[in-house]
């Protein structure tokens, strides 16, 4: 079976926290699909055992869930953007470095 024709879309990009949730909409059938083609090409064991897990469920009256395999992927969704908002408005105030001892800065002790 090629990837393009997989109960899924865009399956072996998925981690396996989305896979989890993604699978519970399907058949048997569609359970079955996915996990002979992980075994036939990546045969990561944690999805083949999140699949043979769920297919034996399925096979066991499990009922699937009213998820969509179709749904938004938040997984490939973009980042929020990065960077400081900080602009000359809104910077402090200047700050000069400590006078180290300067008998004439009135901020320092004098003995």
């Amino acid at each position: 079976m090629h990837h393009d024709e997989l109960p899924l879309p865009d399956y072996d990009h998925l981690p396996i926290g989305s896979l989890e949730g993604r699978i519970r909409s399907l058949d048997a059938d569609g359970l079955q699909a996915l996990l002979d083609y992980e075994q036939e090409h990546g045969n990561r064991l944690p999805v083949v055992q999140v699949l043979q897990n769920r297919l034996e469920a399925v096979r066991g009256g499990a009922e699937l869930s009213a998820g969509s395999p179709l749904a938004a992927t938040p997984e490939l969704q973009h980042a929020p953007p990065t960077g400081s908002e900080a602009s000359p408005q809104t910077e402090g105030p200047a700050i000069n470095p400590p006078s180290h001892g300067d008998p004439t800065n009135p901020a320092q002790p004098r003995g």
